[in-house]
C-alpha cells in the first residue's frame, strides 16, 4: 500500500481553515472542495489516458486525452463524502460515480453498510474512493473489501486526515489482497485516535460540519 502525505504550502492552509472550529458550514463545504481538487492533481497522477491527433491552428500534433473506456469510477462515502464529490468531479468530469452508504456503530466502532449503489463489474476500473477521515479505518475498508470483491484491482482513496491506527489498520488490509494497488492520499496524518473513535486533533465531525448537525 502506499500512502502520502500532501505536502504543500496551500493543502495546509485549507486544512488550517477546516480544523477552525469557528468556520462556517458554508466556507467549510467549499474550502472542502478545494482542497480535495488539489489532492485530486496528486493521486490521479496514474489515471489512465489515450494519445490522440490534435489539429492546431498551424499542424497536427500528439495530445493527451483522459480515457473513457473504461471510464474511471468516483466513489463517495455516504454522507460526508458527498461533500467531497463536488471537488473530484472537477478535476475529472468524464468519470462516473457510484455510491456506498456506510456509518459507523459509536459503540463498537464498526462499519455498516446501508446503501449500495455501485456496478456489480467493476474489472479494468480505476476506483476513487473519498471519504473525510480516515480514524479506525473500519469504513475505508469495508469500501475497499466491497470493490474488490467486484473486481477492481486498481484503488486511490482520497482523505483529509487520517490517524495512525487507521493505516496501520488498512495496510493490513491491503495485505490481504496482494493483487490490488492501493494508494492513499491524505492532507495530514494526525496525532491519534481519542476514546470515542475521532481523530485528534482533527476537525471534529466531517458529516455534521459540511451539513449541519442531523440528531
Amino acid at each position: 500500500m502506499r500512502f502520502e502525505v500532501i505536502d504543500h504550502p496551500l493543502v495546509a492552509h485549507k486544512l488550517r481553515l477546516l480544523r477552525l472550529k469557528s468556520t462556517p458550514t458554508e466556507t467549510f463545504r467549499v474550502v472542502t472542495n478545494e482542497i480535495v481538487s488539489l489532492l485530486a492533481y496528486e493521486a490521479t497522477r496514474n489515471v489512465k489516458t489515450d494519445i490522440v491527433d490534435v489539429e492546431t491552428p498551424l499542424c497536427v500534433t500528439k495530445g493527451v486525452h483522459l480515457s473513457t473506456n473504461p471510464r474511471p469510477i468516483i466513489v463517495p462515502v455516504l454522507r460526508a463524502g458527498l461533500g467531497m464529490l463536488d471537488g473530484m468531479i472537477h478535476s475529472m468530469p468524464m468519470a462516473e460515480v457510484g455510491f456506498l452508504g456506510i456509518r459507523r456503530n459509536e459503540e463498537t466502532l464498526e462499519p455498516i453498510t446501508y446503501a449500495n449503489r455501485l456496478p456489480d463489474h467493476l474489472t479494468g476500473r480505476q476506483c476513487y474512493i473519498i471519504d473525510p477521515m480516515l480514524a479506525t479505518g473500519g469504513t475505508l475498508i469495508d469500501t475497499v473489501n466491497y470493490l474488490v470483491e467486484r473486481g477492481a484491482t486498481d484503488i486511490t482513496a482520497i482523505c483529509i486526515l487520517a490517524a495512525p491506527e487507521g493505516v496501520a489498520a488498512l495496510r493490513k488490509c491491503a495485505e490481504k489482497h496482494e493483487n490490488v494497488r492501493l494508494d492513499v492520499f491524505v492532507a495530514a496524518l494526525d496525532e491519534k485516535l481519542n476514546e470515542q473513535g475521532y481523530i485528534v486533533p482533527g476537525l471534529g465531525d466531517a458529516g455534521d460540519r459540511l451539513y449541519g448537525f442531523v440528531d
